[in-house]
């Protein structure tokens, strides 16, 4: 019985890491075309949500799983004495702190202020 549990802990851990390595790697690439849309434009609204959604439906549930699962694996399987459960611990603890960045990063993108119409245009119109 045990075995079976830690067996399906095992792929929802795998199954969970997959999904916020993906996620991180896709959120990039939505910021790049956030920036690349005119500020306050209906795009970039867009954008604003899909870096919102995918965030917190996505990436955020996916992270916290991951470190749920892993832990209980680690605990389980008696490993926080090994050497290599160390190096990986702090990998994955990296990647947290990559993904603090990109979490930061898309609430500066939300709040982001449209910018001011310059003087000159204002003028000669």
């Amino acid at each position: 019985m045990f075995e079976d549990v830690y067996l399906w802990i095992k792929a929802l851990h795998v199954i969970a890491v997959i999904s916020w390595m993906a996620g991180m790697l896709y959120l990039p690439r939505l910021f790049v075309y956030h920036c690349e849309a005119e500020i306050g434009s209906k795009q970039s609204e867009t954008f604003k949500v899909m870096e919102r959604r995918l965030l917190k439906a996505i990436i955020n549930p996916a992270m916290i799983v991951t470190w749920l699962a892993g832990l209980y694996l680690a605990w389980a399987g008696h490993w926080f004495t090994f050497g290599w459960l160390h190096v990986k611990l702090a990998l994955v603890l990296v990647m947290s702190a990559v993904h603090g960045f990109f979490f930061a990063l898309a609430e500066g993108f939300r709040h982001r202020p449209a910018p001011a119409e310059p003087e000159i245009l204002s003028y000669y119109q």
